[in-house]
């Protein structure tokens, strides 16, 4: 039998354990991973017990209470707190969501948090972004017309062709899709991945874009879309409810439709 033996700076170790507040009752304990590049220690996990009668009902006001109360060296990324702007997107109880529509209830026993998977960390719950977005604004995602738009209106699309956007826009660029793909973590360096081939179907699919068939010659390359097996992480992980999987498989249909 084989034998694998991970390097050892790359074993996560037990760090430090903050208990709650005497008296507390209502107590769930927090594992969140702890890494900091400049320390040169090995990644840990701290745990963090927190009264959840004086805490809010998501995962993301436990991290705030820790940072605000408890610890504040814990690194982590948000903002708007309502599933809009994707910032606070990490890994929870082993499924990558947004922290700040994550209910504590919904996890039965103790709270893992980790970064999102199979990217670098920058600190903490933190990844670097920097190879995902470089990927993103090589599909463009902007509108490209040569027709000038109408000088006192906005340029006009008919219920039909805005209703083919919808599945599409609400994408808040969160990666969750993206960082549950094998497919992208086999070959990330080359697959744009679901995130960023949704975005591309969204502009391909819209109406006032004159640059459909520019974009589907920057898609035609065997890693860029192809590396898509259908594994469905995406959509199943997807906390905007959005089908990334759906939206490759039709840019697949739209490059036969062009070779027939």
């Amino acid at each position: 039998m084989a034998t694998f033996t991970l390097p050892k700076n790359s074993t996560i170790g037990t760090g430090k354990t903050y208990a709650a507040e005497p008296g507390a009752k209502n107590v769930k304990s927090f594992k969140i991973y702890r890494f900091d590049p400049d320390t040169g220690e090995n990644p840990r996990y701290d745990t963090y017990e927190i009264d959840l009668d004086k805490c809010g009902p998501m995962v993301l006001d436990a991290l705030i209470k820790i940072k605000n109360e408890v610890d504040t060296t814990l690194t982590f990324r948000r903002s708007c707190r309502e599933g809009i702007c994707g910032s606070c997107a990490m890994n929870i109880d082993g499924m990558n969501t947004l922290a700040c529509l994550k209910p504590i209830e919904d996890v039965k026993k103790d709270v893992r948090v980790t970064p999102l998977p199979h990217m670098p960390v920058v600190k903490d719950l933190v990844p670097d972004l920097t190879h995902i977005y470089a990927q993103l604004r090589s599909v463009e995602p902007w509108l490209k017309s040569d027709t000038p738009a109408p000088p006192d209106e906005e340029r006009r699309q008919s219920k039909e062709e805005r209703a083919k956007l919808d599945g599409l826009w609400e994408c808040i660029l969160c990666f969750c899709c993206s960082t549950a793909c094998p497919s992208y973590w086999w070959n990330g360096d080359r697959y744009l991945g679901p995130a960023v081939l949704l975005q591309a179907y969204r502009w391909i699919a819209d109406s006032r874009d004159e640059y459909a068939g520019e974009r589907l010659d920057n898609l035609e390359d065997p890693f860029r879309l192809y590396r898509c097996h259908t594994i469905m992480n995406c959509t199943a992980t997807c906390p905007k409810g959005l089908n990334p999987a759906k939206a490759i498989g039709k840019i697949k249909e739209l490059m036969i439709e062009r070779q027939g």
